[in-house]
């Protein structure tokens, strides 16, 4: 019979601590990777990984199926931009620096 092992870990000032090596282990846990909290009716928490998959936004897809059905009924509303307004987005992001690389700000995600 398998015993379940008893772990602690103690919260910092600002309410932080360290996940202990064995639960990193156990959910298979690297850095940035997120924790999902599954608070139980008595009061017991569980922890799991959370899933890295990015979830769909209803609202978006809605919109977008919205447009894509919209674009095959009434093909004739699509227009191409024109120069002029060509320019003037260009214009109006050509200092804009995009790393669409670089990880989001916590305060962004």
């Amino acid at each position: 019979m398998a015993h379940a092992l008893k772990l602690e870990s103690t919260l910092t000032d600002r309410y932080q601590t360290t996940v202990p090596n064995a639960v990193r282990h156990a959910l298979k846990l690297g850095k940035r990777d997120k924790i999902r909290y599954l608070i139980q009716p008595d009061g017991g928490v569980m922890l799991a990984r959370a899933s890295s998959e990015v979830e769909d936004d209803p609202v978006l897809g809605q919109f977008l199926n919205f447009l894509a059905s919209d674009m095959a009924a009434h093909p004739e509303h699509l227009k191409s931009i024109d120069a002029g307004l060509r320019k003037r987005i260009k214009s109006l992001v050509k200092n804009a620096k995009v790393d669409l690389d670089a990880p989001l700000a916590a305060e962004d995600e």
